[in-house]
């Protein structure tokens, strides 16, 4: 095999080896060895790199190299279940979505047990705006396939698409029970029980937030990240709570020294936003202005889902 070759799977096992897409330069490396037949001299690595070459195919609308290299995938493995996600993907760059759907239907009809084709089913239903049919499917999914935390929090996100919070924030629950330890979703979490008007939840869960990602670092540090967006979720709880009274649909009890925690929660984000540089300077005055006593308008700003 000559250099050309060698350096171009170098480079392909390299691209697969760091989950590096680069369609267009897959493709061009790909193509030399593909049209050399130098393939059938690969062995097993042929099937990775017939795979690789195929999805950067689509990505580009090479649609003739990727038919190619899903004939000799299909040819060397008939009934593949990763073949079939491979013929669907395909299917997706030129087929209308209700073929695609059926065709995925009639995979899952036979085997239910494949999760890549659910996925693939929800990422379409999802794409066409069908969002109520994604929502039960991917239900559908979880049903099976329980521990895809992932897979909750995309349920918790459609549910939240649609203004339906209580609903976003079960499937949060689920998550969480999953990656407890994950102060992203704990925080997702709190946003949406704010969202969903449940603000002694909302506030309880900010707390924990904190608590995660924080539990390692002493009380003097600055909070970053998820910390100093959690601890504006506290403060905006704390404005909530003192303007109105506040139910919760979870029973969650009301925060003790309400005042004490908008206090801490004031200086926090202060602490946060002092720190920063003069590129922040405009930023911080906004917050500055915003924490002060005679601007009451933080009960009504919403987080971004």
């Amino acid at each position: 095999m000559s250099a050309s070759f060698g350096s171009a799977l170098h480079s392909l096992a390299n691209y697969r080896a760091h989950n590096t897409r680069a369609s267009q330069e897959v493709l061009e490396k790909g193509k030399l060895l593909l049209n050399s037949n130098a393939a059938s001299k690969l062995g097993d690595d042929a099937w990775a790199f017939l795979e690789q070459l195929a999805l950067a195919a689509i990505d580009v609308a090479k649609y003739d190299v990727a038919d190619e290299c899903i004939r000799q995938l299909a040819a060397k493995f008939p009934e593949s279940p990763r073949v079939d996600v491979l013929t669907g993907i395909r299917m997706e760059a030129t087929q209308p979505p209700e073929t695609v759907l059926k065709f995925y239907e009639e995979l899952l009809e036979a085997d239910s047990s494949n999760a890549a084709i659910y996925k693939r089913q929800i990422s379409v239903l999802i794409r066409t705006g069908k969002i109520e049919q994604a929502v039960l499917k991917l239900s559908e999914y979880l049903d099976t396939f329980y521990s895809d935390v992932e897979g909750w929090v995309e349920l918790a996100e459609l549910y939240s698409s649609c203004n339906q919070y209580t609903f976003a924030t079960q499937a949060l629950s689920h998550a969480l029970l999953l990656a407890p330890q994950n102060p992203f979703y704990v925080l997702q979490f709190a946003e949406t029980a704010y969202s969903a008007d449940d603000i002694p939840l909302a506030v309880k869960m900010f707390m924990l937030a904190i608590d995660t990602v924080d539990r390692h670092t002493s009380d003097e540090s600055i909070p970053t990240g998820v910390s100093i967006r959690a601890w504006y979720g506290v403060k905006l709880c704390c404005r909530v709570l003192s303007e109105r009274s506040c139910s919760s649909a979870s029973e969650t009890p009301l925060p003790k020294n309400l005042n004490l925690l908008d206090e801490l929660a004031t200086e926090r984000v202060l602490t946060a936003y002092s720190a920063g540089g003069t590129d922040n300077a405009t930023g911080r005055e906004l917050v500055f202005s915003w924490m002060g006593p005679s601007d009451r308008s933080g009960s009504r700003l919403h987080f971004v889902h």
